[in-house]
């Protein structure tokens, strides 16, 4: 779907649902605008239920100042026009109080944007604008002088964000991105100190991405392809609803023979991943046309190495996250479901699946379908999507009992014997 091409009440309508039904504004909070090429500033109305909006419903300022629409513009308007005015390559400004930010708001700390690869090359560095009345002059230009130092994103004291980009869209993914972070930074801060990525190791992984297989045109689509296609979209738009991995992260894969998988397209929004994305990937061949994951080698080398594994995903759940940027080790042994299902946890150094994908698949024996990889991501394996997504739910549920119970005691794991019951029980590989 090409988003630019929806008119501007219709992108504002889309977006602002993806950000209330997320959490991450309320009923009366939040505004969103999009500056057209007449000069037309799109914004969201005041004072009206951010979770029923219609396109009807968004209002229309036009150069000379005349209101167009069934509302009044958005308290914000000022900032919204100043940033317009101030920053000549901004078409779209998004403004929201999601819960994560708003702590970093009111303790006037920036979100650390290299916890994560993803979020430094999607955020960059943010910049924190001065308190001032919302809806102020006073406050428009404290923001926008923010965004003339070059910053996309601001934070406000005591508020919450502005986000300014070339489109909603990329304004969208910005927003999501910071946020994410936020909330894997103070799940962090519960269980330890996070690691912040050097320049080092960030030109360590670049160095490695971007790299192409040959292409290969298919033949035609068999019906466990079409119906891997059907399985995968569902799972990752599922995945997306839980907040498992934001809009331009997370990689599915599943196998259909000894020599070909499907695995998620590059850079594209998984909520509205459609049955053609998938990319087909036979013999170190990429479907041609298309751009898989950039994890792709590391799929391709499980595969062939690990032949009770069907299926892989890579997510950034947050709770999970929070193990991956810390020092604190992630114990299975909670409660039986979670030993049974996730087994031993290793972690996993930065970069390595992408730097040595062979060393790394290694791992992945009957008894670790589950690994960690320190200031990245959670890689699980299944026998099939399911299986795998299944795993990755306990996971990310496991890892919240942990972080919670840390407020209310050390953590009791079960004990070896009883670990011992449940692999004969359960007739668990052994390790």
């Amino acid at each position: 779907m090409d988003f630019t091409l929806l008119h501007p009440a219709d992108q504002i309508v889309m977006i602002m649902d993806r950000i209330y039904r997320y959490g991450m504004t309320t009923t009366s909070g939040g505004n969103l605008s999009i500056l057209d090429d007449d000069g037309n500033i799109w914004i969201t109305p005041g004072g009206v239920d951010k979770g029923t909006l219609t396109r009807k419903d968004i209002m229309c300022v036009q150069p000379d100042g005349t209101i167009v629409g069934h509302h009044k513009p958005s308290i914000e308007f000022p900032f919204h026009k100043r940033v317009y005015e101030i920053r000549k390559d901004v078409r779209a400004v998004l403004h929201a109080h999601p819960p994560a930010l708003v702590s970093f708001s009111i303790a006037r700390v920036i979100p650390n944007t290299r916890l994560l690869p993803k979020s430094h090359l999607v955020c960059g560095n943010v910049g924190m604008a001065p308190y001032d009345l919302p809806g102020s002059m006073r406050l428009g230009e404290k923001i926008a002088q923010e965004f003339a130092k070059g910053y996309n994103l601001v934070m406000l004291e005591n508020h919450g964000v502005v986000v300014a980009d070339t489109n909603l869209f990329e304004a969208f993914k910005a927003f999501e991105t910071l946020d994410f972070t936020a909330r894997i930074e103070i799940n962090a801060r519960r269980i330890g100190s996070p690691f912040v990525l050097t320049e080092e190791a960030l030109d360590r992984l670049e160095s490695r991405l971007g790299e192409q297989m040959p292409e290969f045109v298919p033949a035609g689509r068999s019906s466990r392809e079409n119906e891997a296609r059907r399985e995968m979209c569902e799972l990752v738009h599922r995945a997306y609803d839980q907040q498992l991995f934001t809009s331009t992260q997370g990689t599915f894969s599943v196998r259909l023979d000894e020599d070909t998988f499907l695995i998620t397209p590059y850079d594209t929004d998984r909520k509205y991943l459609e049955l053609g994305d998938p990319v087909l990937v036979r013999n170190g061949m990429r479907e041609a046309g298309k751009i898989p994951s950039q994890s792709v080698a590391f799929h391709e080398a499980v595969y062939r190495k690990q032949k009770h594994v069907d299926a892989i995903i890579i997510a950034h759940a947050p709770n999970v996250m929070a193990f991956a940027v810390t020092e604190a080790a992630f114990d299975s042994r909670t409660i039986p479901e979670s030993y049974i299902m996730l087994r031993h946890v290793p972690k996993i150094p930065f970069a390595v699946p992408i730097l040595q994908p062979e060393m790394t698949a290694d791992l992945f024996v009957p008894s670790v379908p589950v690994a960690i990889i320190e200031n990245d991501s959670v890689v699980v394996t299944g026998s099939s999507l399911l299986n795998a997504f299944d795993r990755l739910e306990v996971a990310e549920y496991s890892a919240k009992g942990i972080i919670d119970s840390r407020m209310l005691g050390e953590m009791i794991a079960i004990n070896d014997e009883q670990v011992e019951e449940i692999i004969e029980a359960f007739r668990l590989p052994k390790a």
